[in-house]
């Protein structure tokens, strides 16, 4: 990969690509992430499931531990409620065979509790394995799309979907499938061990549960798409703050900081109204399924007694009576962790839907399957009667033709919204050409795979990049395996080591993030020595010197001569001194080339070049 296509020198580059031609409103194409709202719950679980099937041991190993950890537990009434008749009253106490039943209910205990211990551990383990699957798959889709799609959406958007929504995900839907496990073995068991006491009491518990779950159900509904709008907010407020943190400069410059200020209370007020809404809604379950099974186990405790005096509607003895209130209350139990969760889940199915969207959006064409790689490249360049342009409906690049042959300079000048930088971004196939064709070497530039024409490419930008790490690092950054020799070498012939040796750390001065505090000019200077230690066929730079003082230019300008020498080198530029030696300077104007020829033979012709020169050196 060249190693100037990183995400974040490429972005800027292409939002700059031709000065007015906006990506902001790209038309159709996999640009945009599917709807979330066309997500039912069906098949969100489904594809959850997907992603739970290759720890299938860990899933396994926690539904066996839930379930024997749920019967130990329903068992434990029932010698409760025995040990209860052992003591009936005063001096009427078995104590024969009440010892052997607290041993029995103390080993019955003990396993439900380390069973209990088991399926948490197997139930966080099943989670952070599928949390760490989702993130490797996100971060990969991600590496897949076309910069079209990362140009066009919110970046601090994107990193929620695969941060955030997948912890959601993780800490909500995992836990919560495991939740509703354990609460389906719960109510079967409870009606198990009921009807194995009494059918008549069992009756009355079923009979009066039902009110509980139709709370529940209800609030469920409503609540969703309340939980949908705020993940939704959550995420257009992710990307607003990473935006104006990463241009706190530009921002500060430009006294936008109460404009900027503003949209965000505008976003918080909108997440604070929508995750209010929300959570209120959530929150009604809990204490509404509680009130409603209150209710039923005074109902049970009412009957029981009842049964207990009378023997109607049933026979029980005390001990019976509490064994069928216990069961009352574990009966209703699931429901009420289902509607204690059912916030957690919530968030989480709409994150899911978010993180899905994101997965299903198209990814960017792959390479044609008998692609080959461009090895030893030689440099030759051609644009066949290439026509291009962002919008289908707004026409760029029209009819360019251009012969590189290797080893010349090619300068690339033209008023702001030309073309020039799209013709760069066509060169790497950062977006491909609507007509004719690029050869490379005499072959399509679609022959060949991505990577290894990108390698062929080395580029400097007008917009510098720079990563949190080392000046070496930062100049290696194209060449990892390469010596410190070679590295100092590079920064040598970019006349960059110079201020490096006065670093306090010199090569080892650990840069912060988008070079920290070094000027515009250092910046630019390491980025020359990146693609010098790279040494590749073909150059690219793009107003590579536009941020450096006029002396330290020529001095860099001298290094890049050595470097084209015998390279075939395109070079974008304003400042018409810088191209003077170019052996042919391509005039754009409208998406199209209207002069080409030397710097002299286009001064003699008189044209739009000429009055270009004449704008800048006009006495």
């Amino acid at each position: 990969m060249n190693p100037y296509t990183s995400s974040g020198s490429v972005a800027t580059m292409t939002a700059n690509v031709s000065g007015n031609d906006s990506l902001n409103d790209l038309g159709d194409g996999p640009r945009q992430p599917g709807d979330p709202e066309r997500y039912p719950v069906g098949a969100v679980t489904r594809r959850l499931m997907g992603y739970v099937r290759p720890h299938r041991i860990s899933f396994v190993a926690s539904f066996v531990s839930a379930a024997i950890s749920v019967i130990l537990q329903l068992y434990t009434p029932i010698l409760i409620g025995e040990g209860i008749d052992l003591i009936v009253a005063a001096g009427q106490v078995d104590f024969d065979a009440l010892l052997p039943l607290v041993t029995k209910l103390a080993i019955v205990v003990v396993g439900a509790a380390a069973f209990q211990w088991l399926q948490g551990y197997c139930v966080n383990r099943l989670s952070y394995e599928t949390v760490r699957d989702m993130r490797v798959e996100a971060s990969d889709k991600l590496s897949r799309m076309p910069l079209s799609f990362i140009d066009s959406h919110a970046h601090g958007d994107l990193m929620s979907r695969v941060v955030n929504d997948v912890d959601q995900v993780g800490d909500g839907l995992l836990q919560g499938f495991t939740q509703l496990f354990t609460g389906v073995i719960t109510i079967v068991g409870t009606l198990a061990f009921m009807l194995s006491i009494n059918l008549t009491m069992t009756l009355v518990v079923v009979l009066v549960t039902p009110l509980s779950i139709f709370a529940a159900g209800a609030i469920a509904k409503l609540s969703n798409k309340s939980f949908t709008a705020q993940q939704r907010i959550q995420g257009q407020l992710g990307g607003h703050i990473e935006e104006y943190v990463g241009e706190q400069k530009l921002v500060d410059a430009f006294a936008y900081g109460p404009h900027a200020q503003q949209r965000f209370d505008a976003l918080n007020a909108e997440l604070y109204t929508a995750g209010e809404r929300a959570q209120f809604m959530g929150s009604l379950s809990n204490p509404g399924t509680r009130f409603i099974n209150n209710i039923i186990y005074a109902v049970v405790a009412v009957i029981g007694c009842v049964g207990v005096i009378t023997g109607v509607p049933a026979a029980l003895t005390v001990g019976g009576v509490q064994i069928f209130l216990s069961y009352a209350n574990q009966y209703t139990k699931p429901f009420n962790e289902v509607t204690n969760v059912i916030t957690q889940i919530q968030t989480a199915y709409a994150s899911a839907r978010r993180m899905f969207a994101l997965l299903d959006a198209r990814e960017q064409e792959p390479d044609a399957a008998d692609a080959v790689e461009l090895a030893a490249p030689q440099g030759e360049v051609a644009f066949e009667h290439v026509d291009f342009s962002y919008v289908p409906d707004r026409k760029l690049l029209q009819d360019i033709c251009i012969d590189a042959k290797p080893g010349m300079r090619f300068a690339l000048v033209g008023p702001t919204g030309c073309g020039k930088t799209t013709l760069i971004n066509l060169l790497l196939r950062f977006y491909d050409i609507d007509a004719g064709r690029i050869a490379v070497d005499g072959r399509s530039s679609r022959d060949y795979t991505r990577a290894s024409l990108r390698r062929a490419f080395g580029m400097v930008l007008q917009d510098t990049w720079l990563f949190e790490g080392t000046v070496a690092e930062n100049i290696a950054y194209g060449c990892p395996d390469a010596t410190r020799e070679q590295v100092i070498e590079a920064a040598k012939r970019a006349h960059a080591h110079k201020f490096i040796v006065q670093l306090p750390g010199g090569y080892d001065t650990v840069i912060g993030e988008d070079g920290g505090t070094f000027s515009q000019g250092q910046k630019q200077l390491l980025c020359i020595a990146r693609v010098m230690l790279t040494d590749p066929a073909i150059l690219l730079l793009d107003e590579a010197t536009s941020s450096i003082d006029t002396r330290t230019e020529l001095q860099v300008q001298a290094a890049f001569d050595e470097l084209m020498a015998g390279r075939t080198s395109f070079v974008v530029a304003h400042r018409l001194s810088t191209i003077r030696n170019a052996d042919c300077i391509l005039v754009m104007r409208d998406g199209q080339i209207i002069e080409r020829g030397t710097h002299d033979e286009l001064l003699a012709s008189g044209g739009f070049y000429a009055e270009l020169y004449r704008s800048q050196f006009a006495q």
